[in-house]
């Protein structure tokens, strides 16, 4: 980068409707708006770039990359906040945003649903942060104790999947519990009301709940799940040369941001903490059970999404099968690769 250049300016938009925004990228098919970054000789100037990139309050893409002193980039970032990781799926399929970043299990429904997009960088946190919580009361000792009981949950979402294997593991079919619908905030609510008998849901809201005393967690996601996080790429992203040059470059920054939260705990906290209105206790905990491992996209991660997909489609909660290999773009391995280490060797 040169040093004369100045930081780049970002935009924060909130993506709470994205009618709007799907109008205009229906206006204008599969364009990026970045078009006229390309210069005659075929080289891009990302100072042309603008980036949109999704966000979820409980993630926190863009504080992370401040916090981390990497959100000074050539090219503009539009930030679009999402409630969680199936409405950004349907932001990135309608052309509202170019990437984002989401857990394992929404990539698999807009899979089904025919979308446009690739998974094209994982990490993975394991599945501590997942779990299934019941109120700190509660009679219920164990997963098989849920026959029968109402229990909340974002459907498509991360904790949908721990839901399922955790009741298959028990012996329960999916069938077997009352599922409601609903967002963290409104899953936070409903449980916190006595609304719900459980609630599955994933860091920091599962901290956040257990922190308070309201909560502990009935089982979580260490060894059921697979813990990963995919960073979602439009496929007229990756199809546009300025647009996918950007995007190369903040895959590499958003890998070595996540490596440095997880090496910085405590200073990751507090920013997230700022972010997010949750208490710095809350977000440390939560970091705690975040360990960061970046994974190559490979035959192995594949199979293992795979596999859930396969289960999703056996629960009758998809329609039909879904083959998830169409759906990952492995071309960004090398680099992501080479950025996690100059991250680890910087953190050494």
């Amino acid at each position: 980068m040169n040093t004369h250049h100045a930081r780049r300016r970002t935009v924060l938009t909130s993506a709470v409707g994205l009618v709007a925004a799907a109008v205009l990228a229906a206006c204008g098919g599969s364009s990026t708006g970045n078009e006229s970054a390309i210069k005659d000789d075929g080289s891009v100037d990302l100072s042309k770039v603008t980036l949109i990139v999704g966000d979820q309050k409980g993630t926190s893409a863009k504080a992370l990359l401040e916090a981390a002193g990497l959100d000074d980039t050539d090219y503009t970032i539009e930030w679009k906040e999402f409630t969680s990781g199936p409405p950004m799926l349907e932001g990135l399929n309608a052309n509202a945003i170019h990437v984002g970043m989401v857990g394992n299990t929404p990539p698999i429904f807009a899979a089904a649903a025919k979308g446009e997009f690739k998974m094209v960088q994982a990490i993975t946190y394991t599945g501590k942060g997942d779990a299934i919580l019941v109120p700190a009361d509660s009679p219920l000792k164990s997963v098989a104790d849920l026959k029968g009981k109402k229990v909340g949950v974002a459907e498509g979402s991360s904790a949908n999947y721990n839901l399922l294997a955790q009741l298959d593991k028990a012996g329960l079919k999916y069938s077997d519990v009352s599922v409601e619908n609903l967002q963290p905030a409104d899953g936070l609510a409903a449980f916190t009301s006595g609304h719900l008998d459980a609630w599955a849901v994933w860091d920091p809201f599962t901290s956040q709940a257990v922190e308070s005393g309201d909560a502990r967690v009935l089982a979580d996601g260490a060894d059921v799940v697979n813990g990963y996080n995919f960073q979602v790429a439009s496929d007229a992203a990756l199809d546009d040369k300025a647009t996918k040059a950007a995007l190369q470059d903040y895959l590499g920054r958003i890998t070595q941001a996540q490596l440095w939260a997880s090496t910085h705990q405590d200073e990751w906290s507090k920013v997230w903490a700022e972010q997010t209105g949750l208490t710095p206790d809350v977000t440390l905990a939560a970091a705690k059970q975040r360990p960061v491992t970046v994974v190559p996209i490979s035959q192995e991660v594949i199979d293992s999404e795979q596999e859930m997909a396969d289960a999703f489609s056996e629960n009758k909660l998809l329609p039909g099968e879904v083959n998830v290999s169409d759906y990952f773009d492995d071309e960004f391995n090398d680099y992501i690769t080479e950025q996690a280490d100059k991250a680890s060797q910087a953190g050494s």
